[in-house]
């Protein structure tokens, strides 16, 4: 089994020992060009996607340093019209109930704009998401159009988090599942852009939810804040107890600071959009995408990086970036 410092090396990220006074500045990226990156690991096989607008596509591999030797593998195109038509974003790969399943956003061509943006899901029965045949399941049935859907089990019930848009703002919210592609209600606004920090760019932005169980029991949701087309795009956080209703807005507690941002010194701007996962060796980590250099924008030169990230004495993530 290989220790956590061998494999940042084989994933080619500098190593900094926690003593030292500047944070680890990774190395990369993963791929030239990678906006919302995703990684899914099951039984030792990396499985990454990222957006490519009218397309899904899958990488297989049992190395992510060699993530850019792996030949993708279209799975899925858009119907030549309808409701997911279009504007193909953030795709996400989850195993449930012993399926895969695909979410990701789309629009109908015809009505390409954010009134028109919801979350889908696709379903495979193989025991491989790059094998068999993906089923679509349709739009999931939320009261707002959005973007950028998740979902995520706790305390024995299923969850779906997504960012709606509600006026001239975005926010975060929550509702249970009754299956792996069906809401049940309530639909609960749980966060809105509150610090300037949230508001950069010229919109005021929480997206791109995340699921993170904390070693106690706690419930975390990173979020990408402000424009995507800011340098100061950046991670958020909301903290729930473990035993908490998840459907209470009452029971999250956002961070005051970003817990991952962009600096000259680390060589990245506009970090967001992130997911998370466990290598074999139980190590934990996070992937986001970022640009090389600033004023860079929201385009596909944003690209997937990786860090390994460790809990505080207390149980929340520390993320180098936020150092």
């Amino acid at each position: 089994m290989r220790s956590t410092r061998m494999t940042l090396a084989l994933l080619g990220l500098a190593w900094v020992a926690s003593t030292q006074a500047m944070p680890a500045k990774p190395q990369g990226p993963l791929l030239p060009s990678g906006p919302d990156p995703w990684v899914a690991q099951r039984d030792g096989v990396y499985y990454y996607t990222n957006t490519q607008g009218d397309r899904l596509s899958l990488w297989k591999t049992t190395d992510l340093a060699h993530l850019g030797e792996a030949k993708p593998v279209v799975v899925w195109r858009p119907p030549a019209q309808g409701p997911n038509s279009a504007s193909v974003w953030a795709p996400e790969l989850h195993f449930l109930d012993g399926k895969w399943y695909l979410y990701y956003t789309a629009v109908d061509k015809t009505h390409n704009d954010d009134a028109h943006r919801h979350v889908f899901v696709l379903e495979n029965a193989s025991a491989d998401p790059t094998q068999g045949e993906w089923i679509d399941k349709g739009m999931l049935k939320t009261h707002l159009s959005g973007i950028d859907g998740t979902v995520f089990d706790h305390g024995g019930k299923r969850y779906f988090v997504y960012s709606a848009y509600v006026d001239d703002h975005s926010d975060l919210i929550i509702a249970p599942m009754t299956n792996a592609w069906t809401l049940g209600e309530p639909q609960v606004d749980i966060a809105h852009p509150t610090y300037a920090w949230e508001m950069q760019g010229g919109r005021k932005i929480l997206e791109g939810p995340e699921f993170l169980k904390g070693p106690g029991g706690k419930v975390f949701l990173t979020y990408s804040a402000s424009a995507c087309w800011s340098d100061d795009y950046a991670l958020g956080l909301l903290e729930a107890d473990a035993n908490a209703n998840l459907l209470e807005p009452s029971s999250w507690h956002k961070s005051s600071a970003p817990v991952l941002h962009g600096s000259a010194e680390r060589g990245v701007y506009a970090t967001g959009h992130n997911g998370f996962f466990k290598s074999p060796d139980g190590q934990d980590w996070i992937i986001y995408h970022a640009n090389g250099g600033p004023g860079w924008k929201c385009t596909a030169r944003r690209a997937p990086y990786i860090e390994p990230f460790h809990w505080s004495p207390q149980g929340t993530p520390v993320f180098d970036g936020a150092r």
